[in-house]
């Protein structure tokens, strides 16, 4: 195993895919779409002019969307993973940083999955099942092939690791 090819904590973080941003926005501004088309919706359907609190509380969720849309490109930027010596450490968040340790040996299960927008961009979403049901990790934004094999990696370190299960 090359060091290009599996860096480990002294080689930096492993980033997601740029294209995954795209993604991201493209949902947060479908969110967006949907709740202006709700907002216009009940305007229509309703014949007198709803109270100014439903008008504010649709343009907060509204802008709260659109602003979240915009952070899209700078929260990708923030997913990223390492393979240590014993586990994968994993951190997502801008403001919140989270950083979680996976143990190899904790791993049960390493899922690959592909909704319909994210194989459109030849992306993957790689899922970690683990005795604690707090861990929660996934990884998305992965191309394809590095998805699985980051896969096939982490199954072959698990398998060697077991510990207690």
């Amino acid at each position: 195993m090359s060091e290009n090819e599996w860096p480990v904590a002294h080689g930096g973080w492993n980033r997601v895919s740029s294209r995954y941003a795209w993604a991201d926005l493209g949902t947060n501004l479908l969110l967006v779409l949907v709740v202006v088309a709700v907002y216009v919706f009940l305007n229509v359907i309703n014949a007198e002019t709803p109270p100014l609190q439903v008008h504010l509380i649709f343009a907060a969720v509204a802008v709260g969307l659109l602003v979240n849309a915009i952070l899209a490109f700078r929260r990708v930027r923030a997913i990223g993973y390492v393979l240590r010596e014993d586990d994968l450490l994993f951190r997502r968040g801008i403001m919140f940083e989270r950083v979680i340790a996976v143990p190899y040996g904790r791993l049960q299960l390493v899922d690959v999955t592909r909704g319909p927008l994210l194989r459109a961009l030849g992306l993957s979403t790689l899922k970690f099942i683990t005795a604690s049901a707090a861990t929660g990790v996934q990884l998305p934004g992965l191309p394809e092939t590095e998805a699985e094999a980051l896969r096939d990696r982490l199954i072959e370190l698990a398998e060697t690791r077991r510990s207690g299960l």
